[in-house]
């Protein structure tokens, strides 16, 4: 895309307040300790209609447990490099996910499952404040389930299902109402990745795991929107109310 890699002073500021937005939010995210305004000069085309203009560069330092992404697995996985995905995988594991052994034959295994469940919490959690992340590919997705790379995020005014931020994202792949399916599509990949480190038995676990992320997501989904609306207990007709309101919000 031609692409630099340098940031504008209008976007690192938007990640700025977006970033701390999130953590008081109590939202997974990584955080920005400070933002330097740059000398450079940086032309952008900022909604893609062929209109460049100069901007003002800027530096945002970003602090994070880990960067680590579904994308640093699978691409040694593609390029046929197990072996140090292994010790990748492993160094992982052994820094950020402690309750799992790593004498444990299944670490691999269990370290799927997390990621599954807390990748799922984390798309609810992005849809019950209404945030748009607007390029959800595997790159943009931490193994630690964490909100990183803001770059053309958004938060709905209004309910919409089909709200896009990204202005590039003509087919609308990025929708906010497709960010569950975007997700379970990202851990299809990373789950793609890990298949040559298990075995017959762990790859079968693995897919019934992945299979039970949709039930995992409405769960929690279901239980943010119901204290959202203050409703106590359980009751069959809860379900129902929440869709209701979400339709009426799209009417109005």
């Amino acid at each position: 895309r031609n692409g630099d890699g340098r940031a504008v002073l209008r976007s690192s500021v938007r990640e700025f307040l977006c970033s701390e937005a999130m953590h008081y939010l109590g939202i997974p995210t990584s955080r920005a300790a400070s933002l330097i305004v740059s000398d450079d000069d940086v032309w952008r085309d900022q909604f893609y209609n062929g209109n460049f203009r100069k901007e003002r560069g800027a530096i945002v330092l970003r602090l994070a447990k880990s960067w680590f992404r579904i994308g640093s697995l699978e691409i040694l996985a593609h390029a046929g490099e197990l072996d140090l995905q292994r010790r990748l995988l492993d160094f992982i594991i052994q820094e950020h996910f402690p309750s799992i052994g790593m004498d444990d034959s299944n670490r691999y295994l269990e370290f799927f499952s997390t990621v599954v469940s807390e990748t799922a919490d984390l798309i609810a959690l992005w849809m019950s404040v209404g945030f748009a992340h607007g390029v959800c590919n595997t790159d943009n997705f931490s193994l630690l389930s964490i909100t990183i790379d803001y770059g053309p995020f958004g938060f709905m005014d209004s309910y919409d299902p089909n709200f896009v931020p990204n202005t590039s994202d003509n087919e609308r792949r990025y929708k906010i109402g497709n960010q569950a399916n975007v997700g379970l599509f990202n851990l299809s990949k990373l789950l793609q990745a890990l298949k040559p480190l298990l075995d017959p038995r762990q790859k079968q676990l693995a897919s019934q795991i992945l299979e039970g992320y949709g039930e995992r997501y409405y769960s929690r989904f279901t239980e943010l929107f119901k204290t959202k609306l203050g409703l106590l207990g359980e009751n069959e007709d809860d379900n129902y109310l929440i869709a209701f309101l979400l339709k009426v919000s799209l009417l109005c």
